[in-house]
């Protein structure tokens, strides 16, 4: 099966189940959820770790947790000072602290005011909106990854599933650009953009098919058995 085949086999549906029950991202904002209940904080909170989401000094999905289980201890009396007090007792985002600070303070004095989760089906426009007020590229890997953490918490707090929009491209990471070249591509943008147009899934979506098939034998498993022979051959392909 070619690659844009196997993605629309799983589909958007299929996305969906592999994020909502494979990613622990979205595990760890359930988590978030459950114990912090405050509609207006949650999403800021998710939108400023997405930001600083990179040179991690451990793996995503350590990193999430810590956050979540910081805030679910901690809940925050005044954003962004709290935050930027997590930031800098981190375990897994010990670098580039200063960088990162500055990073939100910019977020908070463009979108602070902001009802993040008035955008959950606008998400589109969310996007421009961030990319805009940190003055960073739309493309840029933490301005789209914001955009999916923030689709996360929308999905979590209203209970209800909006698709990501097709406009919004893949995060592009190292793991990414070494997948698309070995899967014959150049440019990951225009890659998984192109999968995504004969797969009929987005590539937010696809995102989360594929990341954490990366670097997980027992996510691979779950997938092969969830999906079969769609699920084996992704499996295959990725490997």
């Amino acid at each position: 099966m070619e690659l844009s085949e196997i993605i629309g086999e799983i589909g958007i549906e299929g996305a969906r189940w592999i994020e909502e029950h494979i990613d622990e991202q979205y595990k760890a904002l359930e988590y978030l959820w459950r114990n912090l209940q405050d509609p207006e904080a949650f999403p800021k909170l998710i939108v400023m770790n997405a930001l600083v989401s990179y040179q991690l000094t451990g793996r995503g999905e350590d990193w999430w947790w810590e956050f979540a289980q910081w805030f679910s201890d901690n809940p925050p009396r005044e954003l962004p000072g709290d935050y930027l007090r997590f930031l800098e007792n981190s375990r897994y985002n010990r670098r580039l602290f200063n960088a990162k600070a500055r990073r939100i303070e910019r977020f908070w004095k463009g979108l602070g005011e902001v009802d993040l989760l008035l955008y959950y089906s606008r998400m589109e426009e969310i996007w421009k909106i961030i990319a805009e007020r940190m003055g960073a590229r739309p493309t840029s890997k933490t301005i789209v990854f914001s955009v999916k953490m923030l689709g996360y918490a929308g999905r979590i707090v209203r209970g209800e599933f909006h698709p990501f929009p097709f406009q919004i491209p893949i995060p592009v990471d190292l793991r990414i650009e070494r997948l698309t070249r070995k899967l014959g591509g150049n440019d990951p943008i225009a890659f998984w953009s192109d999968v995504a147009e004969k797969s009929g899934v987005p590539p937010l979506h696809i995102d989360s098919i594929i990341w954490p098939l990366l670097g997980s034998e027992e996510k691979r498993r779950v997938v092969a058995e969830r999906f079969g022979r769609t699920g084996e051959e992704l499996v295959r392909l990725l490997e």
